[in-house]
């Protein structure tokens, strides 16, 4: 029996990997994996998904161990047991906008973002009434289109929104990566995943 653990492609997907290496275990079958999106080794059996569907793979018990960015936990909210936070992938969400000194903000604002429920929840605590607009792209576009008087999005250095006019006037969240597991899967292969979380986390238990 082995432990499945999904992935989220691209940068968590290297940072985890480097991160894993440093545990001492055997990362070189999926270093030169290709375009392959299931890869076995002798304990584990990884699969590489995008970030959403990490957590839904993980919910449904398909991978025993998910590790995923904290947008996707706060966003939609998937029915997994959620770890701790991993020592890399720190970022936070922010509201963002174009620098418009002298002029008056509109009393109903549309704000861009590829995260409706973090964002109508931001708003909902402010008390502030805004229109949302959802986009899957690029969303610093929409203020310099006029789609949008401002943005939500993940922000880590700032360069993107620098490069296209906006600054930050409001963080929202800090977040990082996250570990974590299917509910079930921690019952039936706890003899297993607990040697694995106590290297991933050695002065914390599984609660």
């Amino acid at each position: 029996m082995k432990i499945c653990i999904a992935l989220t492609k691209g940068r968590l997907e290297e940072q985890f990997l480097n991160y894993f290496r440093t545990l001492s275990y055997n990362i070189d079958p999926l270093v030169n994996k290709g375009r392959k999106l299931s890869v076995e080794t002798e304990n584990f059996q990884f699969i590489f998904a995008k970030g959403v569907d990490v957590a839904t793979y993980v919910e449904h018990g398909i991978a025993d161990i998910g590790i995923i960015g904290e947008d996707i936990l706060l966003e939609y909210q998937p029915d997994v047991y959620n770890l701790l936070p991993l020592p890399f992938g720190k970022c936070r969400f922010s509201l963002a906008e174009q620098e418009k000194k002298g002029v008056k903000r509109k009393q109903k604002r549309t704000i861009a973002t590829k995260y409706p429920n973090v964002t109508t929840d931001f708003f909902r605590k402010k008390g502030e009434s805004v229109d949302i607009v959802k986009l899957e792209g690029s969303v610093e576009l929409a203020p310099l289109l006029g789609l949008a008087d401002a943005i939500v999005d993940i922000v880590e250095t700032g360069t993107t929104l620098r490069e296209n006019g906006l600054i930050v006037t409001e963080d929202i969240h800090w977040i990082s990566a996250r570990c974590i597991a299917n509910r079930s899967s921690l019952k039936i292969k706890r003899e297993l995943i607990t040697p694995l979380i106590e290297a991933i986390f050695p002065k914390e238990e599984i609660r």
